[in-house]
């Protein structure tokens, strides 16, 4: 296992920083990416951190977490968490340890986010912590 850390981002998530602030905050993707790199590098991690709004992508990167023996992929797949049955078995097929991150908590949201594919195959889930939901699960995954 390497000390490699993938952390992928779905849908709407390039938006950050301007789509709906008072629900995900100010903070870009880009700042996000910013403050992981420097906590990664402080754990010895190293970090590839991705976004696409094409749900292909994000199983394809999946599958490449296990082929380059990454030692966790942090995701937040957005909407996709809620619908995409593809991501639910490609996260089950892979050894890669998945941790499901979101910037809000979808339990004291509309009811549709209340159901996660994600998180019945992830080991774990992190929300509601705004962009510190990244951060906690990076420190967990550095556990691993």
């Amino acid at each position: 296992m390497t000390g490699l850390i993938y952390i992928l981002n779905g849908p709407n998530l390039n938006l950050l920083g301007t789509r709906e602030p008072e629900i995900y905050g100010h903070d870009t993707l880009d700042d996000i990416a910013g403050r992981l790199e420097d906590r990664a590098r402080e754990l010895g991690l190293e970090i590839d951190m991705r976004q696409s709004n094409h749900e292909g992508h994000l199983v394809d990167w999946l599958h490449e977490a296990q082929a380059r023996d990454a030692r966790a992929v942090l995701l937040n797949a957005g909407a996709f968490t809620h619908t995409s049955i593809a991501l639910y078995d490609a996260i089950k097929a892979v050894r890669t340890p998945v941790i499901e991150v979101h910037l809000s908590n979808p339990h004291t949201r509309e009811e549709f986010r209340h159901i996660s594919f994600v998180g019945r195959a992830a080991k774990g889930t992190i929300a509601g912590f705004g962009a510190t939901s990244y951060m906690l699960a990076l420190e967990a995954a550095a556990r691993f």
